[in-house]
């Protein structure tokens, strides 16, 4: 099989030694060569990547790679045969390599990481508590009147605890196409829209998290043979402070 996984990456970090990886910088116009692929070449939107985050990388490969399966990982999580959180070693061991993608696209039309359960959140009010709500408002504005047949969807979504994150997938290149084709179709009536003028680095990403949640309204219209693997993250994570911060801004605001 032809697979290409893009490694997402905006600094210097280790990559699995495996030609299935594609290591690139997204981000890359303007920034310092870090001798991998940059996505500032041939069509490109390199320049919006402090606002669309790893889809600059998602752009350049719909418009500019060839190959017959694709996916996206991050410089510090990949697709692995478990959670292993143990040390950086054991995790890299665990990391999938072509075969173990190979294996699950002969039975599934995407890969996905597992979902995130809110628990006492659902989808839209988690996005309102973290993000600003009228961004997601105009989402679900531009979705009924550009894409109504996708209006069930977004609302199924919504109402659930439960979200596939991170922007990671595998699947063939050509419903990776027709997803890049609607995606970025929003995400682009979405910055006419959005006055993001006052926003803070963070909330400047935007559309980058606003995709998160359309990926999953995208993935309920289509209803394809998806299955759920394990995230491996390279870097230990401070789970106490996430959930404080989770909670800090559901009951502050």
């Amino acid at each position: 099989m032809d697979i290409k996984i893009l490694v997402a990456t905006h600094k210097a970090y280790w990559t699995p030694d495996d030609d299935v990886y594609l290591p690139l910088h997204v981000g890359r116009e303007s920034k310092s060569d870090l001798g991998f692929t940059g996505d500032n070449t041939g069509e490109n939107i390199s320049c919006k990547n402090a606002n669309y985050c790893e889809l600059t990388g998602l752009y350049w490969a719909w418009k500019n790679l060839q190959c017959d399966y694709i996916g996206l990982c991050h410089y510090r999580r990949y697709f692995a045969k478990s959670r292993y959180s143990g040390n950086i070693e054991s995790k890299r061991k665990a990391i999938f390599h072509k075969e173990d993608y190979e294996v699950l696209l002969t039975k599934y039309d995407v890969i996905l990481p597992q979902q995130r359960n809110y628990y006492i959140e659902t989808v839209r009010s988690q996005y309102e508590h973290a993000h600003n709500k009228r961004d997601l408002d105009e989402a679900e504005r531009v979705i009924a009147e550009k894409y109504s047949e996708y209006s069930e969807a977004f609302a199924k979504v919504m109402q659930r605890r439960k979200l596939h994150i991170l922007n990671m997938f595998v699947m063939k290149k050509a419903l990776f196409d027709e997803y890049c084709t609607w995606l970025f179709d929003i995400l682009f009536e979405l910055e006419k829209r959005i006055d993001i003028s006052s926003y803070n680095q963070y909330e400047a990403r935007v559309f980058g998290f606003l995709s998160e949640r359309l990926f999953n309204v995208w993935l309920e219209k289509q209803q394809l043979k998806i299955v759920e693997i394990p995230v491996v993250f390279m870097e230990k994570q401070d789970w106490v402070k996430k959930i404080y911060e989770f909670l800090k801004r559901k009951f502050r605001g």
